[in-house]
């Protein structure tokens, strides 16, 4: 299991790399690892997507 400092460091750098566009990577590698059985490495990238959402922000209307 990924500490929470890991979980925010490679939140944010997809977030530098990819945009937006990270947070469906994210949440795309988890579906992937909940298909293959994966539960724990699920788990990890539905964290990381999570992180990803709060560093965004609130959305706006």
């Amino acid at each position: 299991m990924m500490s929470e400092m890991q979980i925010h460091t490679i939140a944010r750098q997809m977030m530098e790399k990819h945009g937006l566009t990270a947070i469906a990577q994210a949440a795309h590698n988890a579906q992937a690892c909940e298909s293959s059985g994966d539960i724990e490495e699920a788990k990890e990238w539905r964290h990381i997507e999570d992180a990803m959402k709060l560093m965004r922000g609130p959305h706006q209307s």
